[in-house]
């Protein structure tokens, strides 16, 4: 009798190895979504991504908030990438993955900031400052509701450094807000959140990711992001809905450190949320 399971990890292979999933250097003839109604006064959303393709690999909290909770989604280039002559290109990859989501793009300065790391805080205070600034004007004029950036411990030392400009930023800015703390390159010690997202809220994140063409030839982020968001609902089960907690039933999610920012620093929680498909996203935020 030959395993069953070998058709089963040779399909998973086929996904994983697909040569012929298209790439989007332009919109043109591509179906978008359906354009979420958003109110002039809308509660903001403000995403702070270390590197353009990072809004769509963490984007689930922001997607289904824009969606179904009527936030406005901004996304913050706080840099665009090292290589100076690949920037304009992945402003240009970057502009095409918001508006296909619906997503507002801000720019921190022009060509994106450099040397955003904890060495460049540590060393180089002054400079550091000039980079809070950027970032601290942009939380007054625009109020977020609710702060998207990675974790402190994020192991890419841009994912590390825009953490905490965006904190010390937010305490320049004395301002509070909801924090939802992402991770990508190294798993958070306490994440007490997990979201889901359902096939086409999962669908339209990737053929977002998609739209960043050559990191995605480079690294197939894109055909690998469903393997993440499935992992993500087993480890999130037990992370975040309890040692022994009966497992979700939906195959696709994406975890979050949720707490507050009372104006000066990070507040620590023992809140937990584990918000399916048909849940109110808005309980999140309580």
């Amino acid at each position: 009798m030959s395993n069953p399971y070998i058709d089963l990890v040779k399909a998973h292979d086929a996904l994983l190895q697909k040569k012929d999933a298209p790439l989007f250097s332009t919109l043109d003839g591509l179906t978008r979504p359906s354009a979420a109604k958003t109110a002039a006064d809308a509660p903001v959303v403000m995403i702070f991504a270390p590197h353009p393709d990072d809004e769509c690999i963490i984007g689930a909290l922001p997607l289904r908030l824009g969606r179904e909770a009527g936030f406005k989604v901004i996304n913050v280039a706080v840099t665009q990438g090292s290589n100076l002559k690949r920037q304009p290109e992945r402003w240009a990859e970057l502009a095409n993955a918001c508006d296909y989501l619906g997503w507002d793009l801000l720019e921190t300065i022009p060509g994106g900031l450099m040397s955003v790391s904890p060495k460049t805080r540590d060393a180089e205070p002054a400079a550091w400052a000039e980079k809070v600034s950027v970032l601290a004007a942009l939380i007054e004029e625009h109020k977020p509701t609710v702060c998207v950036f990675p974790h402190d411990n994020d192991y890419h030392s841009a994912h590390i450094g825009t953490h905490y400009l965006a904190v010390d930023a937010l305490k320049a800015a004395k301002h509070s807000c909801v924090v939802a703390l992402t991770e990508f390159w190294r798993q958070m010690d306490a994440p007490n959140a997990l979201i889901a997202t359902n096939n086409s809220d999962t669908t339209d994140l990737i053929t977002a990711l998609a739209c960043h063409v050559e990191e995605v030839r480079r690294n197939p982020y894109h055909l690998r992001l469903p393997g993440w968001m499935a992992d993500n609902v087993r480890r999130g089960a037990e992370v975040c809905g309890g040692q022994g907690a009966a497992a979700p039933t939906f195959s696709f999610g994406t975890i979050y450190q949720v707490t507050q920012f009372d104006g000066s620093k990070l507040q620590p929680t023992d809140k937990k949320f584990t918000i399916g498909e048909g849940d109110d996203i808005k309980a999140v935020l309580g």
